[in-house]
């Protein structure tokens, strides 16, 4: 069965951007793109909101083209472009490479994804990320948590009904002080 993993960057205080939609905060280097990039050519999917969608595309689509990007830059654009992705957006009606685009999310159709062969599919955007919450279809949290507090932006993490309970099944410090946590979903 394919997980779905949420795979994401946060400060310390637990935001995943700044005021106005502010990144520039992350703590990004060739060893941290290499990690990412090894672990994001075995998955099978991305799963966005549109803004994520379109965040990414909108950077990646000609990052391998800097000439000062590198290697682990133009290893990840590859992954991205080979990698296909499901949009979740009401409004989006272009789209572009391996991507098709669902109005909703449909907690079976979801489930039917999981049951395909294949790697985990990760979500991102916080919208999306707290819908896939509440309706239980998150199985690990990889959460790249940077040494820095915010103070103010969007935290990652809205209100929910119950608690979710999670166990840490990895933990990595990486040269730039950012430190992987991943924890998996514990289900009753």
């Amino acid at each position: 069965m394919r997980k779905i993993v949420v795979h994401l960057a946060v400060s310390l205080d637990g935001f995943f951007e700044g005021p106005d939609r502010d990144l520039s905060w992350h703590r990004v280097d060739d060893e941290m793109i290499a990690f990412i990039d090894e672990y994001l050519a075995t998955t099978s999917a991305f799963l966005f909101g549109r803004v994520t969608h379109q965040n990414m595309a909108g950077f990646w689509a000609g990052a391998d083209e800097d000439p000062e990007g590198g290697e682990p830059v133009r290893d990840f654009v590859a992954v991205y472009r080979r990698i296909p992705r499901i949009v979740f957006s009401r409004t989006l009606e272009q789209v572009e490479w391996a991507t098709e685009v669902h109005r909703e999310v449909d907690p079976e159709e979801i489930r039917a994804l999981q049951q395909q062969p294949g790697g985990d599919m990760t979500v991102g955007g916080a919208d999306l990320i707290d819908t896939f919450r509440r309706h239980d279809l998150i199985d690990e949290y990889r959460l790249f948590v940077n040494p820095v507090l915010l103070g103010r932006g969007r935290r990652l993490f809205g209100d929910a009904e119950a608690p979710t309970d999670l166990e840490l099944v990895e933990q990595r410090r990486f040269g730039n002080g950012v430190v992987l946590l991943r924890y998996a979903v514990r289900r009753r």
